[in-house]
Parts: structure tokens; sequence; C-alpha cells
């Protein structure tokens, strides 16, 4: 119901687009950077703060040699988030527009039913923002301790080899998340959907380019920068 609602505003989104697709994806990019070098950092601080596991650790491209699966693991683990951020900015469509046109064309218990969800769509997206940006911190934080412990390095310089690709793939996951607050912030509601459709194609390209350089690139980072490979 939400897509065949939502079609032409979407169709009415991308050609508006059009016009200036650089500024549209100026501002996506920026905010989904900003969330990516929010996490990174606080990726580092839990890094230098928690106790490392000192268990044996695998890396692709040093302890083993790389094969396609590695990479593919790369793409499907960041794909998933990928996806639910895109999640998330269906259901800000949902909640920020199709739920009150729908609501109007109502009566009775159904009216007020729509009504109510609208706060409860927009508490889950929130609530999905949060839940993904506190695990990642502190999953990503935790693996990044065990990682220096195991490669004698500091969290910041782990942190260093890993900003190229960490910063591409992170700045895509968040884009959708980042046309959410963009377009919560202006009352675009009616937008949500051509940018969910959008930035999803937008961020592919770039997971495909980070796992590659994360697969190929970064173990030879590791090799220059740890004593111990």
């Amino acid at each position: 119901m939400a897509l065949a609602q939502g079609m032409r505003e979407t169709r009415g989104a991308l050609g508006r687009w059009r016009g200036d697709p650089g500024a549209v994806l100026r501002a996506w990019v920026i905010g989904g950077l900003g969330f990516a070098t929010g996490l990174l950092t606080g990726v580092l601080i839990v890094a230098m703060i928690v106790q490392p596991d000192f268990s044996p650790v695998l890396i692709p491209g040093i302890s083993f040699p790389i094969d396609f699966e590695d990479y593919f693991s790369v793409i499907a683990r960041n794909g998933l988030v990928l996806a639910l951020h895109a999640v998330a900015c269906v259901a800000g469509f949902i909640a920020g527009s199709s739920l009150p046109l729908q609501a109007q064309h109502m009566t009775g218990l159904r009216r007020a039913v729509h009504e109510r969800a609208r706060p409860l769509a927009f508490a889950w997206v929130v609530c999905v923002i949060t839940f993904s940006l506190v695990t990642q911190t502190f999953i990503l934080g935790s693996t990044g301790s065990q990682l220096a412990a195991a490669l004698d390095l500091s969290p910041g310089v782990l942190v260093l080899t890993v900003a190229p690709h960490a910063l591409v793939e992170l700045t895509a996951v968040f884009l959708p998340l980042a046309a959410w607050t963009i377009a919560s912030r202006r009352g675009e509601w009616s937008d949500l959907l051509a940018a969910t459709f959008a930035t999803v194609a937008v961020a592919l390209p770039m997971l495909i380019v980070a796992a590659a350089w994360e697969t190929l690139v970064w173990p030879g980072l590791i090799e220059m920068a740890s004593p111990m490979v």
C-alpha cells in the first residue's frame, strides 16, 4: 500500500532531483559522512577503553589467501546494514506521508489507529537508528581492540589503516538515514520513498569498491604498519 500510495510522489521527487542531482547527492553524502565520522570516533573510543580479547585473529589476505567468498561476505555484511537503514527510510515515508493520507479517508476506529500509528512509526525509526549506531560502535570497537592487540598496533593507527574503506562503506550504508534526517527537518516526508531508491542505488557501487579495497589493499597496509606481520 505504501508503494502504491507513493509512486506519484516518488516520480515527482525524482523529476525534481534530475534538475540538480549534485545538490541532492551532496547533502546526502555530507550527512552520511557525518554519521560515518561519528561512528568511527565512537569505535576508536571503545577500542581504547575495552579490554582486548587475545584470542587468535584471522585476517583474510594475511592469515590465509583471499577468495571470492571473503569479498562477497564483506558486501553481504554491509548490505544487511544498508537494508536495515533503507527499511527505516521507508518507515519514515509511511509515517510521515502515507499514513496521514490514508487516515483522511477513514472514520472511527480505523482512523484513530492510523493516527496513533504515526508516532509509533517515528519512534521505531529512531530506535532503529539508535540500535544501529550503538551496536556497530560497540561491536566494531571491541573487534578493533582485539585486532590492535593482536597486531601490536595502537587503536589510533589501526583506525587510520581502515579509514580509507571504512569511511566509504559507512557513508554508503548511512545514506538512507541521512536522507531521512534531511527530510524530517524539512518536513519532506513524501520524498522519502524516492530517497530510499536513490540512496540504495548510490550506496551499492560504493560498497563494492569499499569491499575491494578492504580485501585487496587493506592487508598490505596492515603488513606495513604492524611489526607482528
